[in-house]
């Protein structure tokens, strides 16, 4: 089922700002026991991508009630999408002088993803395309994704799950779904993001939860050759949750143990929320 402004349907005006320029924010949101999960955090991303594009955020309560609309019909598991875009507007680059925006909901089914990913691992491989330097658009999950679509073609073989993606300066930065960490000497490093890439709601979530353990977390520029001297590496977003690493083109790791314990305090924080909300 698709929500466009509230109304059931499938159709958005040609003019809409959102398909002629890629002009708004979106969140990706695992639906569990007919309930989004880690709402209130998806909600506030949403807020701070529409702020730093300057684009009116719907009001958490309109958004919240059709969010609830769609989840009463979704099954136990399931993909809730929120897109929000500027509207529709002119042939030009500029806005209307009064923004409407546009929001959209959507309910997927869940992946069917084999749980060897979450305990045995992924292959990955380096992807060709490199993200782009532009730190105004640095962190926010807009719409204009071609970096990640160029680069998710680069393979067909389904042996290999995720694809690693470099910016410009050759300074690793993520997946091209994910937000990419690695362990070396009992610390959790992942790519600072002040330049390019996406800032996941799983990824700030796991350096609140490694700092409530004492885990040390840094957050450096750093480069392929680090990355493969690393002890443990992982993957996450919100719809996988963590992912070990077990394979980058033909270097093998193993999960470990540091891995394995986000893994768990992950999993714990999430069963406690969703209990809360009860």
């Amino acid at each position: 089922m698709l929500l466009v402004n509230g109304e059931p349907g499938e159709t958005l005006p040609v003019s809409d700002r959102g398909l002629q320029y890629g002009d708004g924010v979106f969140e990706t949101i695992e639906i569990n026991g007919q309930r989004p999960v880690f709402f209130d955090r998806h909600l506030k991303r949403l807020e701070d991508g529409c702020r730093r594009l300057a684009i009116p955020c719907p009001a958490f309560g309109r958004l919240t009630e059709e969010a609830g609309l769609l989840c009463q019909q979704a099954p136990a598991r399931a993909v809730l999408k929120i897109l929000v875009t500027s509207g529709s507007g002119g042939r030009g680059y500029r806005r209307p002088e009064a923004i409407q925006a546009t929001r959209i909901l959507s309910l997927h089914p869940y992946p069917d993803y084999p749980d060897a990913f979450a305990t045995q691992g992924i292959n990955t491989r380096l992807c060709g395309t490199r993200l782009g330097i532009n730190p105004a658009l640095a962190g926010i999950k807009h719409l204009n994704r071609l970096e990640q679509v160029l680069a998710r073609a680069e393979w067909s073989d389904q042996g290999i799950q995720e694809g690693i993606m470099l910016d410009s300066n050759d300074q690793v930065i993520e997946g091209t779904m994910t937000n990419l960490f690695y362990v070396k000497n009992h610390a959790l490093h992942t790519a600072p993001l002040t330049q390019c890439g996406i800032a996941g709601i799983i990824r700030n979530l796991i350096m609140e939860l490694a700092d409530q353990h004492d885990l040390r977390v840094k957050q450096p520029n750093y480069t392929l050759e680090q990355l493969v001297s690393a002890d443990e590496i992982f993957v996450c977003n919100s719809i996988i949750g963590i992912w070990p690493v077990k394979q980058i083109d033909r270097l093998a790791f193993e999960p470990g143990p540091i891995t394995r314990k986000l893994q768990q305090w992950l999993a714990d924080y999430q069963q406690e929320t969703l209990r809360s909300e009860q």
